[in-house]
């Protein structure tokens, strides 16, 4: 069978019948722009807390078309951010409380699924993460070490035998377990949220892009709805309204999913226990075992694209899907001669410190939460109950994490961040294979990449 490019994802067996688009002019207590994971999430609070709210969700193609259902399915308590400079700047406890909220909020997200009744094929297996060569085993420690420190508890370093008695990855010299992830089918999870906060009384209007966000209204091309609480959850997207083009760079991240796998394939492999898999590379995969037995797995192929522009229903080039098939084959040759199904990409929201926010001016009525560096799977819950208890003018635990309240610097203008970006990954591409040789210590390049681009 051919494979299938783009078609917004694999995870998608069929795109949606999309919801009808606004009718006019609406009033709202509270607009929220974008029906992804941040924006529903943020519904599903706001009405929990108060039923009597009217909240209206305007979103230009359909529920989860964004990163929501196209990302790699971690549920995990990853940081949307770079907890050092965090800490600089709100100190340390905070940032500690911060990571421990992400890492509950793991078990939150696979309750309110139980409690709503959401098949989204969670299994929460943990996170496995590998090492291939020395500078990568070292810097797997490191990052045990730093988890630790930041308030992460469970994390076990493994010898290669360990890693391999979990799944059999090619060359593994050391890995690690975090029990604090699941996996999920993001798609699933994203629509049927979706579904619940329709149930709760909010109203989705589909097919209705908003052209501009002002204190007090969205306008579209369609009509003006008009709310005293107007709240922002566009991520990846945020580059294509008025005025915030700069705000988020629009980074590319790229997808391909295996047809079904036989058993005996799988008897070779492993994976028995549904970890999702990633490894220590600067050009990282990210993968998983899907309910159905493919594997899907993703990384950076073509990280960004010229003048924010951003990809088409996530269709990728030939040249992607052969990257990421080399690189499965390469983890794990148990897959050589597995067919591809399906490739895709999409995109995810970076802020120019890396580090995700979650703003609320009470004054103008104006939110936002987003920014989350392609961690935003479980990110997004917490930002969501976040935003519920700013908007509600509750002071929480919440709404004391250091992300709060967090703005950063709009990225450079082209031809800079284009050339900057671009830079950045080849030079990350050159430190990989420069590590290959058996090095012991990160590539300089590398260290050179992450100081240029203030990367974490």
């Amino acid at each position: 069978m051919a494979t299938i490019n783009g078609a917004v994802s694999h995870w998608y067996s069929e795109l949606p019948q999309p919801r009808p688009p606004l009718p006019g002019d609406r009033d709202a207590d509270v607009c929220i722009v974008g029906a992804g994971y941040t924006g529903l999430w943020t519904a599903y609070y706001l009405k929990k807390a108060d039923p009597s709210l009217r909240i209206t969700i305007l979103e230009a193609r359909f529920a989860g078309f964004g990163a929501s259902g196209r990302n790699g399915g971690w549920l995990g308590g990853l940081a949307p951010g770079h907890r050092g400079l965090l800490a600089k700047k709100y100190g340390r406890p905070s940032v500690v409380a911060w990571q421990q909220e992400l890492n509950r909020a793991v078990d939150e997200v696979i309750a309110v699924t139980t409690a709503e009744n959401i098949d989204a094929d969670i299994v929460k297996g943990g996170n496995l993460e590998v090492a291939r060569n020395p500078a990568q085993a070292r810097r797997l420690r490191a990052e045990v070490e730093e988890d630790r420190e930041w308030g992460t508890e469970g994390i076990e370093l493994l010898t290669g035998a360990e890693a391999a008695q979990r799944i059999r990855v090619d060359g593994v010299v050391q890995g690690s377990f975090n029990p604090h992830c699941a996996r999920i089918q993001p798609a699933k999870l994203v629509r049927g949220l979706a579904a619940v906060v329709e149930r709760l009384g909010v109203v989705i209007y589909e097919q209705t892009p908003v052209l501009t966000i002002e204190q007090g209204r969205a306008q579209t091309a369609l009509g003006v709805v008009r709310a005293p609480i107007v709240l922002r959850a566009t991520e990846g997207f945020t580059a294509r309204m008025a005025g915030l083009r700069r705000r988020w760079l629009p980074m590319n991240s790229a997808m391909i999913a295996t047809e079904p796998i036989a058993a005996d394939i799988w008897a070779q492999i492993g994976w028995e226990g549904r970890e999702t898999l990633g490894d220590l590379a600067h050009g990282f995969f990210y993968a998983q075992r899907t309910a159905d037995d493919r594997i899907a797995i993703g990384g950076r192929a073509v990280p960004y694209r010229y003048a924010s522009r951003i990809d088409k229903d996530g269709a990728v080039g030939q040249g992607t899907i052969d990257y990421l098939t080399g690189v499965l084959n390469t983890a794990l040759p148990q897959t050589r001669g597995v067919p591809i199904a399906h490739g895709w990409c999409g995109v995810l929201g970076v802020p120019r410190d890396w580090s995700a926010g979650v703003n609320f001016d009470p004054i103008t009525g104006l939110g936002e939460a987003g920014g989350y560096v392609g961690h935003g799977v479980t990110a997004t819950n917490l930002a969501g109950r976040t935003l519920a208890d700013l908007v509600l003018k509750r002071s929480t635990p919440l709404t004391a994490l250091p992300w709060v309240g967090h703005h950063s610097k709009t990225w450079e203008p082209e031809p800079l961040r284009w050339i900057g970006v671009r830079g950045m990954y080849t030079a990350y591409k050159v430190a990989d294979r420069h590590e290959e040789s058996g090095r012991s210590t990160t590539s300089p390049i590398a260290v050179v990449a992450d100081a240029i681009a203030r990367r974490p």
